[in-house]
């Protein structure tokens, strides 16, 4: 059976009558385990006369139910990704024919989905990576794109100075040592005390740096493609080149999109250049650190630290999980109550502008397609 059967045959199924409150949201994470297949999936949309949405992030709707019940009002059928995990590309193009609408994560959604999706006109990503979806094929099949590029900002940014903290006082070690019946006391070093580098100053980084103001006058270096001021006027800032940020830094925190200059931009050689009892972190996209170069330096015993909440396939399985003092994360970085609302509640709200053909607010700008049409092989 194919993964898309189960949804093709249910409406042949005996089914009790649903209430009219029903008719709308048709599937709930909370009905579902994490592993149940597609063919489980109980399909309440018999007359097809309804617009469809289908909702492939997960969570979503359990902190806020106020996105469902937008969709609901505006007469939209809601589909939601039951089985709790990222979609494989070829799972969501054997389902994607059926919807109108995508409200997206961080799935790929290239030309196998696309080839597919026949009445699909418009993709809603939570969140503000761009690297998963194919935005030149969406333009050559008339598929307008919107994300929400600030509402993740404040949490990751938050998260991002939690590992710097963790990984400084080596928390995390201590933590693991507890559990174990193990009374050490670890020294560490605090925030003002260190070299701070920083890749990209965008929304997260630019959030960083104002954060770490407030630790005192560490030196931090920082590096972007258009570098700005007014970022954090509280600090002293210092613009250098990738490579000085390396060598010189304590910690080396990176907020970078995902693109074909930043593909596996940090490798072996560059992690080597790092001070031996350096720390680095990455908040921003699995991929641009190499995994297995990482995994490598850190059996040769360099680096004290290593933060990742963002890995090249999630979920993650590998050999950085062998290493107690790289400290691992499930992609959490927006996953705050607030943010994380914020964004689903952003994304819904341009599948109902633009299912009434109202201006969209969020629409990915054209400098995202030109990034993506200059895409080499890494």
């Amino acid at each position: 059976m194919k993964f898309s059967d189960g949804i093709k045959d249910l409406s042949t199924h005996s089914e009790p009558a649903l209430l009219e409150s029903e008719k709308s949201v048709f599937f709930s994470p909370a009905n579902f385990s994490s592993d149940l297949p597609f063919n489980q999936i109980r399909s309440r949309d018999k007359d097809g006369s309804s617009p469809k949405v289908l909702i492939t992030t997960v969570p979503f709707g359990e902190q806020n139910s106020l996105p469902l019940e937008l969709l609901k009002s505006a007469g939209i059928d809601v589909s939601i990704n039951p089985v709790n995990r990222k979609l494989k590309e070829e799972e969501l193009a054997e389902i994607i024919s059926e919807f109108d609408f995508v409200i997206a994560g961080t799935e790929r959604i290239g030309l196998r989905v696309f080839k597919r999706a026949d009445r699909l006109k418009f993709i809603s990503r939570v969140g503000i990576g761009l690297d998963g979806v194919d935005l030149l094929e969406a333009k050559k099949r008339n598929i307008q794109v919107s994300y929400t590029p600030d509402a993740p900002a404040p949490a990751v940014a938050e998260l991002t100075i939690g590992m710097m903290l963790t990984l400084l006082r080596q928390m995390h070690i201590a933590n693991q040592m507890m559990h174990e019946n193990k009374w050490q006391r670890l020294c560490g070093r605090r925030v003002s005390e260190v070299t701070i580098g920083i890749m990209g100053t965008g929304r997260i980084g630019g959030r960083v740096l104002r954060r770490l103001a407030a630790f005192g006058s560490p030196r931090i270096l920082v590096n972007d493609l258009c570098p700005s001021s007014g970022i954090a006027d509280a600090l002293k800032l210092e613009w250098v080149d990738k490579q000085t940020i390396l060598e010189e830094s304590d910690l080396v925190s990176i907020h970078l999109p995902l693109t074909c200059q930043t593909k596996n931009m940090i490798r072996y050689h560059h992690l080597k250049a790092m001070k031996p009892d350096a720390v680095i972190i990455n908040t921003s996209r699995g991929g641009i650190i190499n995994e297995d170069d990482l995994a490598t330096v850190l059996a040769e015993g360099h680096l004290s630290g290593v933060g990742i909440d963002v890995f090249e396939q999630e979920p993650y399985t590998g050999p950085l999980q062998k290493y107690d003092r790289c400290l691992l994360t499930s992609h959490m970085g927006s996953m705050s109550i607030d943010c994380r609302s914020q964004m689903e509640i952003e994304a819904t709200q341009e599948v109902i502008r633009f299912f009434k053909g109202k201006s969209l607010k969020n629409l990915v700008p054209q400098s995202e397609y030109h990034i993506q049409s200059r895409r080499l092989q890494p």
